[in-house]
């Protein structure tokens, strides 16, 4: 049970990038063939989510509504500047859980696992932690 620390570099405020490859071949690489593949993201300004995939359109839409619901500026009172960040990935959440069958992720046809980023450009950390089971 090994954690794996990967390393995401964004290069826009807000942005979401798929990181599916990259927890797949952690999973190769740890020879698990069933079992459960944690993501975690130890930022208070960036998320994990499980989307669609297949459609970079879904991407933008998704990007553009939840600016909507959260705008940067908003007479917010953190001093730092960055509240719209810390909601958004409050909103989003810190973590994702994906089944293991056969040494594959257990995704939809069209599911991807995204880094989304809320305050960046930035290079930020990815946990990844495989449980065999």
């Amino acid at each position: 049970m090994k954690t794996i620390k990967l390393s995401v570099r964004t290069g826009k405020h807000t942005q979401m990038l798929d990181i599916t490859r990259d927890i797949q071949k952690a999973v190769t690489e740890s020879g698990v063939k069933e079992g459960i593949c944690t993501v975690f993201i130890p930022h208070t300004t960036a998320a994990v989510t499980i989307n669609e995939n297949a459609d970079p359109d879904v991407v933008r839409d998704f990007t553009t509504e939840i600016n909507k619901i959260v705008p940067w500026e908003d007479g917010y009172h953190h001093m730092e500047g960055n509240s719209a960040a810390h909601l958004k990935s409050s909103m989003i959440g810190f973590s994702e859980q994906i089944l293991i069958e056969d040494g594959r992720l257990v995704l939809g046809v069209w599911q991807g696992i995204y880094f989304c980023e809320y305050d960046g450009p930035r290079t930020r950390k990815v946990y990844v932690k495989i449980i065999e089971g």
